[in-house]
């Protein structure tokens, strides 16, 4: 549009990490916000819940997971059989804490399909109860039910709020927003002014509910700060008119049972440290134990040396308060530590200071241990509290890493600031997605205000936009538009997803990079979740283009969720495809089921159950041939092309030093063949399937090669690998196989043992990868399920010598066929 004025562009996390070559900082490392999530509701906890069939009788069922309003059950008696899960909705259905049955002369009775597994009922329950955890009452029922805890501190819910600045005293604060937890809290009387306004996530180990004061021997004052703005006849009216309402403006006390407990600390006065101005966390200083209160909170001071000074950077701390360090800890970090104002010169040295002052170091045991296994690394984005600006939530980069401390450089705020220090466990960071989840404004980079002087075409896939909607049907016949995400009660609705490391990984994904991954993501938003677990297993793969091509979307395939474009880089080539999530928690379990067994691993590999001692699927115990054999794919497939013969797999060259505003998506739609038909087109040109090039030229040679092979020798050649349909394999009458050399076994290649597999190979032209098949295990029934794409992909081997090994086992195949077969 000519002469348009300059405007700023809607701000995308996906784009903005693929133009900075970024990642995202793991869910898993934001602990505030998972327990956050919590409902009050753990797996193992048991109910009482009416029986689908009968629904004047109950039966005992246990709790496999939450999330949201939302619980995934079992009857007690189907043991590990998951079959029988079913989701529920606590808003609606008929769900009880354990003995409401008996107290309100209800039948509980043994559903049908498990009669027979429980002879005796009585003797039954008394050994599943025994010991047992009960789903809390008070979430079951009245005005808590189906409500996350979090929900209940609404605008209005009044607090306690310990002063950090002045001394152990505290104040009522009233709620004015919670987003996401994070509470925006003004003190009580100061209803007309937003100026004293703080920021505090509410489990902030100095945020109560209203009566801790008084039960801990602490005084109910109003900060030094406004106490001079009413008179104290006011105040004691405001603390008056606070406890006649205390009942309906209270909040439950056990919102708090998830809050960082306070232990004793042992610190004394007088002495030296090195501490972050929490509200100005951009140096590290010299600091001083100024007063001990008792054996839980002390007071800090930042030093300052200049005479004239007027204030004190002052405040309270805890044993395990964030930014305090022993002494040296900078210089033994090789971090700068800023000296005292009023210090003579800049070489500041703790042993001449320590003189200077007559005081003593606070020793190291006074320090809480560091953590230094948090999932953060530099480079990683996240979302972080301007602490300059606490309204502002920014973009966050990780710019230095020092045990549990992080430096970060925020984007977009309206005042530049240097990098803020904050501890690993600071509930001023977030996810990546949060503010967007929440509803709340991310500052977005200033990068992102573009010319819009020239009309540009932008092809794009559909933006995914959060809805706030609040769910109560347990999304029962939803129909959604492809710009909705279902939100229960207005937050995140998917559940944790486990990747259970000790499963069966399959021939894509790489054991090693499986064990890297974070043992979960999430809770959060379906579609942000499902995408972050896939691009993780992309990045796991051996090649993870390959990866990708098995995961997109089939054109042709009915389509049950929400598209989502996913990127793999392989050997210099960068590839996106669109691959289908799903948008709403009670799909999601299915969901990761079915990927798994698109990806030929353990269908637990990675879901919303975490795999504890044994897998359900028994996957340790099988052989990789046995393996497959179960769980591997359910069709043919034409070499080289993915499932339907197409592709919707772009590819595009990287291009160095050359940095890109906004990408264009230039998606090659699929075309429809016949099974008949053979596609052998170069990949990249506009009939092609727009995949892998390098493998799919491979292919379209092999193609060609299998062709004048079959022209010389007038006869045709087909590969087997056993079907899951049949769970055997076809009898010889259905194979048509002839080569030219005739091979006698003298034994089932079935029995074979990797020995026998090596020493076969050995007496081949293929000696040289016998090696390959040692170190993988391959023994004969797993050589027999081998084919010509699985060589290629598994032992990364080139057409060439792919070929020739596939020659001879076919050979194997053809001589167990004729031999051992029938």
């Amino acid at each position: 549009d000519a002469g348009s004025s300059v405007e700023e562009m809607e701000f995308n996390w996906d784009e903005y990490l693929e133009d900075t070559g970024a990642t995202a900082a793991p869910h898993g490392s934001f602990k505030h916000v998972d327990t956050s999530l919590q409902n009050g509701f753990a797996p193992g906890m048991k109910l009482e819940v009416a029986v689908k069939s009968d629904q004047n009788t109950y039966w005992v069922a246990t709790i496999i997971t939450t999330c949201g309003q939302l619980l995934l059950l079992r009857y007690d008696g189907y043991g590990e059989d998951r079959k029988a899960d079913f989701w529920c909705d606590i808003m609606t259905a008929d769900l009880h804490p354990i003995g409401w049955c008996e107290q309100n002369k209800k039948i509980l009775k043994v559903p049908e399909g498990i009669k027979d597994k429980i002879p005796d009922q009585e003797e039954f329950l008394q050994r599943v109860l025994k010991g047992a955890c009960s789903a809390p009452a008070n979430l079951l029922e009245g005005l808590h039910r189906g409500k996350n805890p979090l929900d209940l501190i609404a605008p209005g819910s009044r607090l306690e709020l310990q002063n950090i600045r002045d001394s152990l005293e505290a104040w009522i604060v009233n709620v004015v927003e919670n987003v996401g937890g994070r509470l925006k809290l003004r003190y009580e009387g100061l209803e007309d002014s937003d100026k004293f306004d703080q920021w505090i996530f509410y489990l902030d180990p100095f945020l109560h509910q209203v009566g801790w004061a008084a039960q801990h021997g602490y005084s109910l004052q109003p900060p030094l700060a406004i106490r001079s703005l009413k008179s104290e006849a006011d105040w004691q009216e405001i603390l008056k008119k606070v406890k006649e309402e205390e009942e309906e403006s209270s909040v439950p006390t056990d919102l708090f049972k998830d809050k960082p407990v306070i232990g004793v600390h042992s610190f004394s006065e007088g002495m030296k440290l090195e501490a972050v101005d929490p509200m100005a966390p951009f140096v590290i200083s010299p600091a001083t134990v100024l007063k001990v209160y008792n054996d839980k909170y002390f007071m800090i001071e930042i030093d300052d040396l200049r005479p004239e000074r007027t204030t004190s950077q002052s405040y309270i701390c805890h044993v395990n308060s964030a930014g305090i360090f022993p002494v040296q800890w900078s210089l033994k970090n090789g971090l700068h530590l800023s000296p005292p104002p009023g210090y003579p010169g800049q070489d500041f040295d703790w042993a001449d200071y320590l003189k200077q002052c007559g005081a003593e170091a606070a020793p190291q045991s006074c320090f809480p241990l560091l953590n230094s296994d948090h999932g953060f690394k530099e480079n990683m984005k996240l979302e972080a509290v301007n602490p300059v600006d606490p309204e502002e939530v920014c973009i966050a980069t990780v710019t230095k890493l020092k045990d549990s401390y992080l430096w970060l450089q925020l984007e977009g705020s309206k005042k530049p600031v240097p990098d803020c220090i904050v501890s690993v466990e600071s509930m001023n960071i977030f996810p990546v997605g949060w503010c967007e989840t929440n509803g709340y404004q991310l500052r977005p980079p200033r990068k992102a205000i573009v010319n819009k002087q020239k009309k540009i075409a932008v092809v794009q896939p559909e933006k995914q936009i959060l809805s706030s909607r609040t769910v109560h049907d347990g999304l029962k016949n939803q129909e959604l538009n492809s710009s909705d995400s279902v939100v229960i009660n207005g937050k995140y609705c998917c559940p944790k997803i486990y990747f259970n490391h000790r499963c069966f990984s399959g021939p894509y994904l790489n054991k090693g990079r499986i064990a890297e991954l974070p043992q979960s993501v999430g809770p959060g938003n379906c579609v942000l979740v499902l995408k972050e677990v896939l691009t993780l297993l992309i990045n796991a793969a051996y090649k993870p283009s390959r990866v990708l091509r098995e995961l997109q979307l089939d054109e042709e395939a009915a389509w049950h969720g929400h598209g989502e474009t996913l990127k793999a880089k392989y050997k210099g080539k960068s590839y996106r495809a669109t691959v289908e999530v799903v948008r709403t928690a009670d799909r999601v379990a299915d969901f990761c089921r079915k990927t798994c067994i698109k990806l030929e691993c353990c269908p637990n590999l990675f879901g919303p159950q975490m795999v504890l001692d044994k897998c359900s699927e028994n996957c340790s115990v099988l052989t990789k041939t046995k393996y497959t054999h179960y769980y591997g794919k359910r069709k043919n497939k034409r070499i080289g092309r993915p499932p339907g013969g197409h592709s919707n797999l772009e590819v595009a060259m990287k291009k160095p030093n050359k940095r890109r505003k906004r990408r264009k998506h230039f998606f090659v739609h699929k075309k429809k063949r016949s099974s008949a038909s053979v596609d052998n087109t170069p990949a990249g040109s506009p009939q092609g399937s727009g995949g892998e090039e390098e493998d799919d030229q491979d292919e379209s040679e092999l193609s060609h090669s299998l062709a004048q092979d079959r022209d010389k020798r007038k006869r045709k050649l087909r590969t087997f690998s056993f079907s899951d349909d049949e769970n055997k394999p076809p009898s010889p009458k259905d194979i048509k196989m002839e080569v030219a050399e005739k091979l006698h076994l003298d034994s089932n290649p079935l029995e074979w043992s990797v020995a026998d597999v090596v020493r076969f190979l050995k007496s081949t032209d293929c000696a040289p990868l016998a090696r390959i098949f040692l170190d993988q295990e391959i023994d004969g029934q797993a050589l027999l399920l081998l084919t010509l794409p699985t060589v290629q992909e598994c032992m990364d081997l080139k057409l060439g010598p792919a070929i020739k090994l596939c020659h001879h086992i076919e050979r194997v195949k053809l001589a167990f066929y004729q031999q051992f077969a029938n």
